[in-house]
């Protein structure tokens, strides 16, 4: 297999795993199992939690179990990361692919894997699991703009479309905002979820049967609480989890309409038609997200349809990301 053919095969490998991870996170998040083994790497002193139970200790299996398979797949991803930086180091005199780009990503998921622990190690605080989940998002962006990349090695050059005034600049510039405040959603998004606070408001389109309930925003952002505190459950009142659910809510309608804008103007216009696709996946994902995002509390937080709100997030973050590569022009 030539190098080039072996990148792009381990690059869309890498995604497709990424994404796996990223959705098992949010299943072992949201089914209560992140602390199901206490410790990092193993499961209390052992590589498998049936080698725990063996050896006697008091532990739920069934969340270890969740939390260690979310292990070996990161692992595994980890392991696909430093093959890919590899081959960068040794064919990059023929440029398949950035080495800083490739170094780079090498480098998130060494963090990626820091925070991992922390989030165990640390009990759960909300401003690492949120964290956590920021990189994992980002490390799953990186891998599809190389995939995306390695794929689009032959794109048509537009003449000037560098210029301020050019469809194509205004339009990047659109879509790349758009990607900024989807990504901050995104972080609201794991706050809500790292607070506990997605079961605070049971209703929709109201909060506890009011438009604007009891909120306490003093102490629904407190980034940091101190350590020692197990914040499995959640240590918030009732009124700082509404805060919190109510501000995603406003953020998911502020997002919305950020990315219809983005999309829509790509449509509109004619010489944006290489991008018409990648906006009308945006359209799609946004539909898709708006849809499980409200059935999930509609019908009562079931965990797979939580599970499916994470999911459609990082699809969501994909097609932005797939319209804003279609709208950069290659170069000469």
């Amino acid at each position: 297999m030539k190098p080039a053919d072996l990148l792009r095969t381990l690059a869309t490998a890498a995604f497709a795993l990424c994404l796996v991870v990223v959705v098992l996170g949010a299943w072992v998040r949201l089914s209560a199992a992140g602390l199901g083994c206490p410790d990092w790497p193993g499961c209390y002193g052992h590589f498998t939690p049936a080698g725990a139970a063996a050896s006697g200790a008091e532990m739920e299996v069934a969340k270890a179990w969740k939390e260690m398979v979310h292990r070996y797949a990161a692992a595994t991803l980890g392991f696909l990361i430093v093959v890919i930086a590899a081959l960068a180091i040794q064919y990059r005199s023929q440029r398949l692919v950035s080495l800083r780009y490739a170094l780079g990503l090498l480098a998130q998921v060494v963090v990626q894997g820091i925070f991992g622990a922390l989030t165990v190690t640390w009990q759960l605080k909300p401003l690492i699991v949120t964290t956590h989940l920021l990189l994992g998002m980002s490390t799953l962006a990186l891998l599809w703009w190389m995939v995306l990349t390695l794929r689009h090695r032959g794109q048509v050059w537009h003449a000037h479309a560098d210029a301020p005034t050019h469809p194509l600049h205004q339009a990047r510039q659109l879509a790349g905002a758009a990607l900024v405040v989807l990504m901050l959603q995104i972080a609201l998004g794991g706050w809500t979820s790292s607070n506990y606070a997605a079961t605070a408001c049971p209703d929709f389109p109201q909060c506890q049967g009011a438009w604007w309930p009891d909120t306490d925003f003093r102490d629904a952002f407190v980034p940091w609480r101190g350590l020692g505190i197990n914040y499995e459950g959640g240590v918030l009142d009732h009124p700082a989890r509404v805060t919190i659910h109510l501000t995603h809510r406003l953020g998911a309608l502020v997002t919305t309409l950020m990315l219809l804008w983005a999309a829509l103007t790509v449509l509109r216009r004619r010489r944006l038609a290489i991008a018409h696709a990648a906006a009308i996946g945006v359209l799609a994902m946004l539909g898709l997200q708006l849809l499980i995002g409200i059935s999930t509390v509609m019908r009562g937080f079931p965990l797979w349809l939580a599970t499916a709100h994470n999911a459609a997030a990082a699809l969501l973050l994909l097609s932005v990301l797939a319209l804003y590569r279609a709208l950069r022009p290659a170069r000469p």
